[in-house]
């Protein structure tokens, strides 16, 4: 079963220049702003408390590995909130 789109920018499996302009204007436009506000949060205790407290960490034979599933969870949460946003102002 094939996805076929029938209208908008992206009928025929093809995208526009434009929105692929928008699409690239706006990630451009969030990327750093979300930088900035991790780098900002960065020295914040409870974010590092937060952020640290949900990671499995697994030590064994001179190797150390982390799982950080609480960060992931907030990356996906995040990014998915995001893109909506994105998808809905290129659909106007």
């Amino acid at each position: 079963m094939a996805l076929t789109i029938e209208s908008g920018p992206l009928a025929g499996g093809r995208m526009d220049i434009q929105t692929t302009g928008k699409i690239l204007a706006i990630v451009g436009a969030i990327v750093p702003v979300i930088g900035g506000l991790l780098w900002l949060a960065g020295g914040s205790p409870w974010l590092q408390n937060l952020l640290s407290s949900g990671t499995i960490r697994l030590e064994g034979g001179g190797m150390t590995c982390l799982i950080p599933i609480v960060a992931s969870i907030l990356i996906s949460v995040i990014g998915t909130i995001v893109l909506n946003i994105i998808i809905r102002l290129i659909n106007k």
